[in-house]
C-alpha cells in the first residue's frame, strides 16, 4: 500500500471554499422565504370558536327568529369580515335550536313561512324547497338533506354560536 498524502491543490481549496460560502448565502436567502410561505399554515387558529350573537336566551321563543352577526375570517394573509345568520328558536321541550339558513339544494337562503301556502315551514324561494320546523326536508321537494345546525352554548344568559354541523 502506498502512503501517499492526498494534497489539496489551491484550485480545489478555492472551489470548496466558494461552494460552501455560496451555499450558506443561498440558504440565508431561501429560509426566510420558506418560513414566510409556510408560517400561515402552521399558525394556530381559533377554529371552533364561539361568537356572541347578541341574543338573550330569555328573548328566544318557539317562533324561529333570524339572527345575523359577523365574524373576522383570516385566510393566510387576507383578513375579512364575514356575515353569518341562523334561525334560532326553542323546540317543544324548551331546547334552543339554531339552524343554518342555507338550503341544501342549491345554497339559497330559506325563510320562515316564506310562502302563504306553507305555514310553519321553512321555504326556499329558488326552487320551492321546503323544510319542517325541526330542519328536516319535506319529502318530494328539491332539498335532498336536512338543514345544518350550529354548535351553541349559553354564557351569562347570552347565546353563542359556533361552526355549522352537517346532519
Amino acid at each position: 500500500m502506498s502512503e501517499e498524502r492526498q494534497r489539496v491543490s489551491r484550485r480545489q481549496f478555492l472551489n470548496y471554499t466558494l461552494t460552501g460560502v455560496g451555499g450558506f448565502m443561498a440558504a440565508g436567502m431561501i429560509v426566510p422565504m420558506l418560513r414566510m410561505a409556510v408560517d400561515p399554515v402552521l399558525k394556530a387558529t381559533d377554529s371552533g370558536g364561539f361568537t356572541n350573537v347578541k341574543l338573550a336566551v330569555d328573548d328566544i321563543t318557539t317562533t324561529p327568529k333570524r339572527v345575523d352577526w359577523t365574524i373576522d375570517q383570516v385566510d393566510a394573509w387576507y383578513e375579512s369580515e364575514v356575515s353569518k345568520s341562523a334561525w334560532v328558536f326553542k323546540d317543544d321541550k324548551g331546547k334552543i335550536v339554531a339552524l343554518s339558513p342555507i338550503c341544501k339544494h342549491l345554497g339559497c337562503v330559506v325563510t320562515w313561512e316564506g310562502d302563504d301556502k306553507f305555514k310553519n315551514e321553512f321555504y326556499c324561494p329558488c326552487h320551492g324547497g321546503r323544510y319542517y320546523k325541526d330542519g328536516t326536508n319535506v319529502p318530494h321537494t328539491p332539498p335532498n338533506a336536512p338543514l345544518d345546525y350550529y354548535e351553541q352554548k349559553v354564557k351569562d344568559g347570552m347565546l353563542y354560536l359556533g361552526n355549522t354541523i352537517e346532519r
